[in-house]
């Protein structure tokens, strides 16, 4: 797991799935990285079963795209929505009614695209898992012709294993080149929410001499025999204590 964040710089946002080491939880992780002003002056709060991502200084975040810099990023509500942007919530709506995560999903975002924020034009990266053992992940990115190329994983959920799926490769290049390949497998090892949300946001801490582009963490442990217990954990760099 390490070796992997500490390999990506600049992954934009993040996506990890997966189970705790017990077997006894889902885990859903998202986590936000930014370059920009308006992208760094952001946190997360936990609020009535979802985590959102939200403004720390509205007038930066006014300067960027408030429908790409403000949406639901988790929803846990007798299933698990989970998107770097607002399709979080047709996730969430198309789950409830689908037989399988990885339908959820490509029905869900039969109408979304890339995101509209040329040059970068970001990959929208999204999941679902609607049972203990099933779970999918989809990366939306933008073709050479400027349509879009949709790819969808089935992904197992195996008790101290997860996967990982960001926007970016990971160099902070420009420009910014968009995911490739498959979800990474990782594992996890933390045995409750708040390690392995440390866990994570210290794998993602940058080398000596280069900038901290991280922003916010929020990790969620859910047993679907008591999602409305589900225990949360978020770190928002720009509100740490020193």
């Amino acid at each position: 797991m390490k070796t992997k964040l500490k390999n990506m710089p600049y992954p934009g946002r993040v996506i990890i799935i997966g189970k705790d080491l017990s077997g006894r939880y889902v885990i859903t992780l998202y986590a936000v990285t930014g370059r920009s002003a308006s992208s760094q002056a952001r946190k997360i709060e936990y609020s009535q079963n979802r985590a959102l991502v939200k403004p720390i200084d509205i007038q930066k975040v006014r300067n960027g795209d408030p429908d790409l810099l403000i949406y639901p990023a988790v929803i846990v509500d007798q299933l698990i929505a989970v998107s770097n942007g607002r399709q979080t919530l047709d996730i969430h709506k198309q789950a409830r009614d689908s037989s399988s995560s990885i339908k959820a999903l490509v029905s869900a975002l039969k109408s979304w695209d890339y995101e509209p924020d040329p040059p970068t034009y970001t990959p929208r990266i999204s999941g679902c898992i609607l049972h203990d053992d099933q779970a999918a992940l989809s990366i939306i990115k933008r073709a050479d012709n400027g349509g879009s190329i949709k790819n969808f994983f089935e992904c197992p959920l195996i008790p101290g294993k997860g996967r990982l799926i960001s926007t970016y490769e990971g160099n902070n290049t420009d420009p910014l080149p968009p995911y490739r390949g498959k979800p990474v497998e990782l594992d996890l090892k933390g045995e409750s929410a708040d390690q392995t949300a440390h866990d994570i946001f210290r794998a993602m801490k940058p080398a000596p001499n280069q900038p901290d582009l991280r922003v916010a963490l929020v990790c969620v442990f859910s047993s679907f025999s008591e999602l409305q217990k589900s225990h949360v954990s978020i770190i928002n760099r720009h509100q740490r204590r020193k």
